[in-house]
């Protein structure tokens, strides 16, 4: 039993079934709670999920937060280490880590994580296991 990070691309895909990288998506998700981990969804990802929920409507929010609260998951709000960390990530890797995938790197690094699963190819290494689901 371990942590997951869960980032963004990994929800957006898990809920629609014409992303291409939806059966991914949920086998990664399915793994990992078969394995016992518990999921870590960082605020900020959350955030980034919801964005075209909220220009698609309430239902469609509602959707995305019923997902959310059927998983062993935890929202993770951000707190002043992970900033540091997400900070100190983007410093070192510069523009290679956008600041949204340095908040999920800074997640995992705060909490421990075992993995992130993450939709992006094109991060460079974090210093944490990240898998790239569907890619």
């Amino acid at each position: 039993m371990g942590l997951t990070v869960v980032d963004a691309g990994v929800v957006i895909a898990a809920l629609s079934p014409q992303d291409t990288h939806h059966g991914a998506a949920v086998a990664a998700i399915s793994t990992a709670i078969r394995r016992g981990d518990r999921l870590a969804i960082p605020a900020s990802a959350l955030a980034e999920a919801l964005v075209h929920p909220f220009r698609s409507g309430q239902a469609v929010v509602d959707q995305v937060e019923r997902f959310i609260d059927e998983l062993p998951a935890t929202v993770e709000p951000l707190t002043r280490r992970m900033a540091h960390a997400a900070a100190a990530a983007r410093a070192s890797n510069g523009r290679n880590l956008a600041l949204p995938d340095a908040l999920i790197v800074a997640t995992a690094i705060v909490l421990d994580a075992d993995d992130i699963l993450t939709t992006d190819l094109g991060w460079p290494s974090v210093g944490r296991q990240v898998t790239v689901v569907g890619g």
